[in-house]
């Protein structure tokens, strides 16, 4: 493997040692090797996952049996010349998650890695990607010349600076025949044309989420799973858009990881719709604590005045009862079911407010506070 040290001596470039050096954790989609100190897992060597630029992957055979491993720099074969990427899994897991990727290419036809990149390669592969927003703007002015409904939202050039391909949106089929002879005159490289949805985009951009987290579609999520108000309703989520919207503007995906949490916990409980008819007057539901298992309900409709917490048992018992045309005395007759009315407590309750002040030894707070608002007095006497 090619020492990171090695290659700046070779480049006799110490500004891009931040673009070569390989960081865990600090890139999109990446991978952890829990495999990696068990000996006999990591005797499988054909099947090498690469990782380029931002989400994209893909499968290589090790045909050359080089010894590698994550965060090594590889050329691998393209069409045409060849690319440059990081290994990003190795062994045991490679060779099942290219299982699970169900890919339809055979073994024995899968594009072969080359080598481990010389200093050559690497400096090639940074001025590719020093290109690569210059060319996105570029290209988004022509395609707004060209009067195309569509958003260019990424370049990513080969290693080789041979190819680009260029990542856009568009609600409806475009026909960029003229936009891709453009790019190659304006350019002078082959051009790739693939169309990504607003998720996609995202993950390609990558960011940081309303959590104070980086966006999990950028980190962990390669299939993006459609998401609607239904699962923000079994969550008891208010349908604020600008709330349950990602940066794509999409739902949050994040509202599928606790949906089925949330779904099995309601299937016992009572229908809500229903007013529960007491001797006092009817009271009707306002919300629900899911995991906590209890209603609230008010005696207005329109109105969240006033709420009583009841539990989802005892909204079962007093349905029943209205089935059967009666009415409870009380909303709660036993001991089984308290009132459990929300309190608030005062966390303050038993600190002092002037418990940091500094104190003079040998002398109260009480007494010096006492001391100074008569000498504040006196003073204000005199004048």
């Amino acid at each position: 493997m090619i020492q990171n040290e090695d290659i700046l001596e070779q480049n006799g470039d110490d500004a891009e040692m931040s673009d070569i050096t390989y960081k865990p954790g600090y890139n999109k989609l990446d991978s952890f090797n829990w495999l990696s100190r068990v000996e006999e897992f990591d005797l499988n060597r054909e099947i090498v996952e690469v990782r380029f630029k931002n989400t994209r992957k893909g499968f290589y055979r090790n045909t050359n049996d080089l010894k590698l491993e994550i965060g090594d720099v590889v050329a691998v074969e393209a069409s045409p010349g060849h690319d440059i990427g990081r290994v990003s899994m190795i062994g045991r897991l490679a060779a099942d998650r290219f299982k699970d990727s169900k890919c339809m290419v055979p073994l024995l036809e899968m594009k072969k890695i080359y080598r481990i990149a010389r200093a050559v390669d690497i400096q090639k592969w940074e001025e590719a990607k020093k290109l690569e927003e210059k060319t996105m703007l570029r290209s988004r002015k022509i395609a707004e010349d060209l009067k195309l409904d569509m958003k260019i939202g990424d370049v990513e050039y080969q290693g080789d600076k041979t190819k680009a391909i260029f990542y856009y949106i568009a609600d409806e089929r475009v026909d960029f025949r003229q936009l891709i002879k453009v790019l190659a005159e304006e350019f002078h490289i082959r051009v790739e044309m693939r169309q990504i949805g607003a998720r996609q985009e995202a993950g390609r951009i990558g960011g940081i989420g309303s959590c104070g987290r980086e966006l999990c579609c950028s980190t962990h999520i390669t299939n993006f799973i459609s998401v609607t108000t239904t699962h923000a309703k079994y969550q008891e989520l208010s349908l604020n858009p600008q709330k349950l919207a990602g940066q794509c503007s999409k739902l949050k995906c994040c509202l599928n990881f606790e949906v089925d949490c949330y779904i099995d916990a309601q299937k016992s409980f009572p229908p809500r719709d229903i007013p529960l008819e007491i001797s006092d007057g009817t009271i009707y539901f306002q919300k629900m604590e899911v995991h906590k298992g209890v209603y609230w309900y008010s005696t207005d409709p329109r109105s969240n005045m006033n709420m009583v917490e009841v539990p989802v048992e005892r909204v079962k018992e007093i349905q029943a009862m209205n089935r059967k045309g009666k009415k409870p005395a009380k909303l709660f007759e036993t001991a089984q079911y308290p009132a459990n009315q929300s309190v608030s407590a005062d966390l303050l309750e038993d600190s002092s407010l002037t418990r940091f002040d500094p104190r003079t030894p040998g002398r109260s707070p009480k007494k010096r506070s006492n001391k100074k608002r008569r000498r504040f007095n006196g003073k204000k006497n005199t004048q």
